[in-house]
């Protein structure tokens, strides 16, 4: 086991190895742009000061806002961690890799299930091309420093560098204080935040390869549960008056380390030179948890196919290429980073089976066509303990289903029932309204664009009934439960 050596001589001394036998770039020859890609661990979309929260404090990500690009309609490629980080590292949808949901698919109690939902994947497969390897054929050094949670070792999958990152999803127990609970990293001094030193050995990193190109996958175990914070920043927060939507103190807590340390990431830039080449991706890999932070107006959070759980904080900057402080409405998607990384940077071997776009037009100011996003979740998705989260209903985040964007319109349709709801999000961002009865030729147009979307994907859909499911028992339950 890595945890019995000591990892920080081991990398360094790699790393040095590496650097120094990479070719050198020459003045002639310009170098390909640094790429530092910040994903937060179940961060709201409303979680941040730029998008409109005045609880918590994120001075440094506001100011990242002011010399970027930012987002209001970004959406991750599902709703909540597996699934949503393979769509990112591999560009491709959930139907095309398999990853549906933290393993396993049948999650919630079996009597109220009416399917029998698909057999998920629970990693990444090996062949798939992934983004970081991508990178490696464009003479990019890869390096990740925190949550991976798409195979049980990054270096397999094109990191040359990894600190921390494995097939966990959460730090455990007590984890984001030293001693650590996750693998690949060594212990620091007891009480280390565990943020603070992945940003440490993010920007020892980038201070060895400032002379190549080096990509940082920077993806916080933060803000994810269990919440834990500094003690002196959760008194600050018990102190200060939120609402009844966002006022925990422990998550305000985690959030501003979190943003202090995307800072400390930006001032290294400036302080090694790097900053002038260097496009900097920040966002979250699903919505947050409704019961933590509400997302009003978003309807439900993470698990849930309602904008709470898939519309996502996003923020690019890119020097001499986005013009600063300026904002999108249009509709992006995660899975358009690959496709977008690919065509900057060029490599002797590209992937050409993606499911994004390429955003160079819309960084550069451009406005493209209306395009469809798509999202299938043939699984199943308990509830959190505490409280409905404005899903369908109080026993599921989601039951299986698939979504369609398009434009300002959006249809689910739910496989138990074969219910379809349409909404149109410029009207009714909180979708309270279902017009799918009032408007039945647009919700047609779109289940047949959608039907199409997943007969071309060969998206498997639930189809066998469960001979466990109670109706009885189902009532009982959402009774008991709305008590």
């Amino acid at each position: 086991m890595i945890k019995k050596y000591s990892w920080t001589i081991i990398f360094s001394l790699f790393l040095s190895l590496l650097i120094c036998c990479k070719p050198k770039y020459n003045n002639k020859t310009a170098k390909k742009p640094n790429i530092i890609l910040i994903n937060v661990d179940d961060l709201g979309w409303k979680d941040l000061g730029v998008m409109g929260s005045s609880y918590y404090e994120t001075p440094n990500i506001n100011a990242l806002a002011k010399q970027g690009l930012t987002f209001t309609n970004a959406y991750a490629g599902a709703a909540n961690c597996a699934p949503s980080r393979a769509c990112l590292i591999s560009g491709l949808n959930t139907p095309r890799h398999g990853v549906f949901t933290v393993s396993p698919s049948d999650r919630g109690h079996k009597k109220t299930r009416k399917l029998i939902p698909i057999q998920n994947t629970k990693h990444l497969n090996n062949s798939i091309y992934t983004l970081p390897e991508m990178l490696k054929s464009s003479g990019y050094l890869t390096a990740n420093f925190g949550k991976w949670h798409v195979g049980a070792n990054p270096n397999k999958q094109g990191i040359d560098y990894n600190i921390g990152g494995s097939d966990r999803g959460n730090p455990g127990k007590d984890g984001y204080f030293s001693p650590y609970n996750i693998d690949f990293i060594k212990n620091g001094p007891n009480g280390e935040y565990l943020t603070d030193r992945l940003t440490n050995e993010a920007i020892t990193f980038m201070q060895k390869a400032k002379d190549t190109s080096f990509f940082v996958y920077l993806p916080y175990y933060s803000v994810h549960t269990p919440l834990l914070g500094k003690r002196k920043l959760i008194e600050k927060y018990k102190n200060k008056k939120g609402d009844n939507k966002q006022n925990n103190a422990t998550y305000a807590a985690m959030i501003e380390s979190m943003d202090e340390n995307v800072g400390k990431v930006l001032h290294a830039l400036k302080a090694y030179n790097l900053e002038k080449n260097t496009l900097v991706i920040f966002t979250s890999d699903n919505g947050g948890i409704r019961q933590i932070s509400n997302q009003d107006p978003l309807r439900a959070g993470k698990g849930s196919y309602y904008e709470g759980g898939i519309r996502v904080p996003l923020i690019i900057k890119w020097p001499k290429h986005i013009t600063p402080n300026t904002v999108s409405h249009q509709i992006v998607s995660q899975l358009d980073f690959y496709p977008t990384l690919q065509a900057i940077t060029k490599p002797k071997k590209s992937n050409t089976l993606l499911d994004g776009i390429d955003l160079n037009p819309i960084l550069h100011g451009e406005t493209t066509k209306v395009r469809e996003l798509y999202f299938h979740f043939p699984v199943y998705l308990q509830n959190y303990s505490k409280g409905n989260d404005g899903s369908r209903d109080p026993l599921f985040r989601t039951r299986p289903g698939s979504v369609i964007i398009s434009g300002s319109w959006k249809l689910h349709h739910y496989y138990e029932d074969n219910a379809l709801e349409l909404y149109n999000l410029k009207d009714d961002l909180s979708e309270q309204h279902n017009l799918a009865d009032l408007n039945p030729q647009k919700t047609k147009e779109l289940y047949k664009k959608l039907d199409a979307w997943r007969l071309k994907t060969n998206a498997p859909t639930p189809t066998e009934k469960n001979p466990y499911y109670s109706s009885d028992f189902e009532k009982d339950k959402i009774i008991s439960f709305n008590k």
